[in-house]
């Protein structure tokens, strides 16, 4: 029996393996996504913002400037062709816990008049939290629905017969110069977008990875208004249905990747010294993400074994890099325009090399 061909087989479904399929797909190549389903992965976890700013001193996200508008675009074309709403604007109003955090958004708000803002009517959410020390606006920001699109996108890649739903092992895959081999398929290049599971791949395992762990609660809060995205320390986020996103931590030092009972009570605490409404938990969410040290993503063809590529290391912000990120991923394959520097992968040549 002959094998099937495709143009490249892609390891992972979240976030990055779709996007990049999306652009390959829509440049005419054929594709294979291996993705063993899981609920806990980064990608179904994250809570799907997209904020232009970042830390306590409210700086841009890098390249923020490209990437947000181009997110923007490319959640919205993909929407449209699956039929589904992926992204919607969802400013943060930003609660300031101590007057030198409001002294600090004061201080930034005449020379970032791009993103931040005072709100319009501050009293009305006095309605809904307990008074603080007064509120900034982070504008625009965005929400996506990420576990629409790997839904929607992964039904797609079915009725393409491109996806099978397994877990992957590099040990059934015949790794040759200019070919691979995996079971009934064969082709010319393999990607990964594994996520933490790339921390272990031999091939890529040298880069500097840093897993973090970040948790969520998923609340219930009926009388609380999904036109926005509160913080305040804590982020309150719509999720679905009703029911609001509450998170996250970022813990650099963890045994395992289940979620804590001391996130739980620290959140609840937060809650109840800071929201007005009654609310029920409904859920309790944790995933470890593929961050690194550099806080730059990883893109691009290993520089000894130039059939393996990875596309990986978005850390939290991968709603934001792996649209953009993936269409520069399949220019760079099809047109050889080259990937920006920070984001190559081969910036680590040395490494990769040895």
């Amino acid at each position: 029996m002959s094998k099937k061909i495709v143009d490249y087989i892609i390891i992972g479904q979240g976030i990055c393996g779709t996007f990049l399929s999306w652009n390959l797909i829509k440049a005419g190549k054929t594709v294979l996504v291996i993705d063993e389903p899981s609920p806990f992965s980064a990608s179904k976890v994250a809570s799907g913002v997209i904020n232009p700013v970042t830390g306590r001193r409210i700086v841009r996200t890098w390249e923020i400037e490209t990437l947000m508008p181009y997110a923007v675009q490319a959640y919205t074309e993909m929407g449209n062709k699956l039929g589904l709403n992926l992204i919607r604007q969802c400013n943060v109003l930003d609660f300031h816990s101590t007057p030198q955090i409001k002294l600090a958004f004061n201080e930034r708000l005449p020379n970032e008049t791009t993103y931040l803002k005072l709100p319009e009517n501050p009293n009305h959410w006095n309605e809904y939290f307990i008074p603080s020390f007064g509120i900034g606006e982070i504008n625009p920001c965005w929400l996506v629905d990420i576990r629409a699109m790997l839904d929607g996108w992964g039904k797609k890649l079915i009725e393409l017969d491109a996806l099978l739903n397994i877990p992957f092992n590099l040990s059934d895959t015949l790794i040759l110069e200019d070919q691979i081999i995996y079971n009934d398929y064969t082709s010319n290049k393999i990607i990964f977008c594994d996520g933490t599971t790339g921390f272990n791949n031999p091939y890529f395992h040298l880069l500097p990875f840093a897993p973090n762990k970040g948790e969520a609660l998923i609340a219930s809060i009926p009388d609380l208004p999904s036109t926005h995205i509160y913080k305040q320390g804590i982020s309150i986020v719509p999720w679905k249905e009703g029911l609001f996103w509450i998170g996250s931590s970022y813990e650099w030092n963890f045994t395992d990747s289940n979620p804590t009972v001391a996130f739980k009570n620290k959140i609840e605490h937060q809650l109840n010294h800071w929201l007005k409404l009654p609310y029920s938990i409904v859920d309790h969410l944790a995933s470890v993400r593929p961050a690194n040290m550099e806080r730059r993503p990883f893109i691009g063809f290993h520089p000894i074994h130039s059939s393996i590529g990875i596309m990986n290391g978005m850390g939290t912000k991968g709603c934001s890099l792996a649209p953009f990120f993936a269409n520069q991923f399949t220019e760079s394959i099809l047109n050889g325009i080259p990937i920006n520097p920070l984001a190559d992968v081969n910036r680590f040549q040395k490494i990769l090399s040895r």
